[in-house]
């Protein structure tokens, strides 16, 4: 029994020797013997993914971010000239406006020449004339005034829906909210 002993330490002594001196079993990375392995395996699975990367993922990514730089700039040329739009029709209701005010004015000097003329002859005919004629000018500026607002409101609905297509595409715009909100808008 006392030789088994002696074995089993001596065992235990080389066992402990060749643990030290990288003889015995330990982490296979740190092998040198099998490193040429190990690194003809990196630098295969380093060009598959690279050849992977470069044939596979960076192309599609790259489409993909060439389709979505194409959309805004698509969506933000539709945007200004929206905007272009808006912006003329507001310049043509306000050039509207002004002719008809001028109108009115020129209509209403003629009246008051016409009425100096004859006013030691007509004066109660004349006031008759000038209310007439100044009722005529301001139904014909309210006439303006409406069609020329009725043009903006439509040409802001248009553009207000034009505008949610372009920001939201492949919504649906619901005509009835864009009308609401821009006549809500259109009276303060």
């Amino acid at each position: 029994m006392a030789e088994e002993a002696t074995h089993g330490a001596a065992d235990a002594a080389h066992a402990a020797a060749d643990a030290a001196h990288g003889g015995g079993p330990g982490m296979p990375q740190l092998d040198f013997s099998t490193f040429p392995n190990q690194i003809f395996w990196l630098i295969v699975t380093l060009v598959a993914i690279y050849f992977i990367l470069d044939k596979v993922a960076l192309p599609r990514i790259a489409s993909v971010l060439a389709e979505r730089q194409g959309t805004l700039t698509n969506d933000l040329a539709a945007a200004e000239d929206l905007k272009r739009q808006a912006v003329e029709a507001e310049e043509a209701y306000n050039k509207a406006l002004a002719e008809a005010r001028a109108e009115a004015q020129r209509i209403a000097e003629e009246t008051r020449a016409e009425i100096q003329i004859g006013l030691a002859e007509a004066t109660a005919k004349a006031d008759e004339q000038i209310g007439a004629k100044a009722a005529e000018s301001e139904a014909r500026i309210g006439e303006i005034q409406a069609s020329a607002t009725q043009s903006v409101e439509d040409v802001a609905r248009s553009v207000a829906g034009d505008v949610v297509n372009a920001i939201l595409p492949g919504q649906s715009v619901d005509a009835d909210a864009v009308a609401k909100a821009v006549a809500n808008r259109m009276r303060g």
